[in-house]
């Protein structure tokens, strides 16, 4: 049976999804598991096409780090050539004899002027010196403003701090079975009105050229509440869905992906926080459930969340579903 016989008539076709509908021009993923968008972009300078601001927001911490303390080794490093070369005779304080002790003291001056401390033993002496020594002080207080407004940024930049299960699942669900996927919150933080949208994103052969076809995927519930524990998101595989007529053979063959929007508000910044992932057809586990994440601690009054479980599946019979759809598709 071709993929356009087994995608079944009734399940609605998404028309805007922000995504191109020419496959012959798309590669890879639509979106990185991290949620990021697989997109490169060309035509334009590198400091026009990045932002620096939102790069340095949203780069791992031990990145920023590294980032931050690279920069103030580098920039001490290089004024100290520039004291260097105009002469250490022109730094007054310094009384080592090694050029290795010299440079050494004309380092930890500009040290000393960039973070402008100032502790006095060493002075500069002439007008370059002078200069020169007045000009990285400048340089050190724009910096550290910068600086101080990346760390602010980063520290009250709303997040939805949400990790997702590693594989989506193809559970049994009541008398059928169900696309299932898991997440949780892994902050101490509360996001309440959460919602939730599933998109299936296919590469397809129709009128003799690959196209892209995207569906939306009907929910078993489309909103939480709150999110204090784990959620698993539900797609019932009915005779309206996509996946209606699909084989196991077809999620480990079929060029496919599962597009996760994740919506909530974090009631401590009163702002929405998002988040999204994605699933390609060949990171979703046929014939699987997910085992419980929480359980009630030994004194019985309190719940504990269990985060390493967050991608724990076990064996699950789902043969009689695909069978029936056999059935009913013949």
């Amino acid at each position: 049976m071709s993929l356009l016989r087994k995608l079944n008539t009734k399940a609605k076709t998404q028309i805007n999804t922000g995504f191109g509908t020419n496959a012959s021009d798309y590669g890879g993923r639509f979106v990185n598991k991290d949620g990021r968008p697989n997109i490169a972009i060309t035509g334009v300078s590198l400091l026009d096409r990045i932002s620096w601001y939102h790069t340095m927001l949203a780069m791992p911490r031990w990145k920023f780090l590294v980032t931050i303390f690279s920069f103030y080794i580098i920039i001490n490093f290089v004024f100290a050539c520039i004291y260097y070369f105009i002469g250490v005779e022109f730094l007054n304080g310094i009384t080592s004899q090694t050029e290795i002790g010299k440079f050494g003291s004309a380092y930890f001056f500009s040290a000393q002027t960039f973070t402008t401390v100032g502790y006095g033993h060493i002075s500069p002496n002439g007008f370059l010196t002078s200069s020169i020594a007045a000009g990285e002080a400048l340089v050190g207080l724009l910096s550290f403003a910068i600086a101080t407004g990346l760390f602010y940024g980063r520290f009250s930049k709303p997040t939805a701090y949400l990790k997702f299960s590693q594989n989506a699942i193809i559970a049994p669900y009541k008398d059928i079975t169900a696309l299932m996927l898991r997440l949780a919150p892994y902050k101490n933080t509360t996001l309440t009105d959460a919602e939730a949208r599933l998109t299936l994103g296919m590469t397809i052969e129709e009128n003799g050229k690959m196209v892209n076809k995207f569906f939306p995927l009907e929910l078993e519930f489309e909103r939480a509440n709150a999110l204090t524990l784990n959620w698993t998101i539900v797609h019932p595989i009915t005779e309206n869905s996509p996946f209606y007529d699909f084989t196991p053979d077809d999620y480990a063959n079929i060029n496919g992906e599962i597009l996760v929007f994740i919506k909530a508000f974090d009631d401590m910044f009163s702002n929405t926080v998002v988040d999204r992932s994605s699933y390609t057809l060949k990171e979703v586990v046929v014939g699987a459930k997910f085992v419980p994440m929480y359980h009630r601690n030994s004194t019985g009054k309190k719940t504990i969340l269990d985060l390493e479980k967050l991608n724990v599946f076990t064996e699950a019979d789902i043969s009689f579903s695909f069978a029936n759809n056999k059935a009913a598709s013949s």
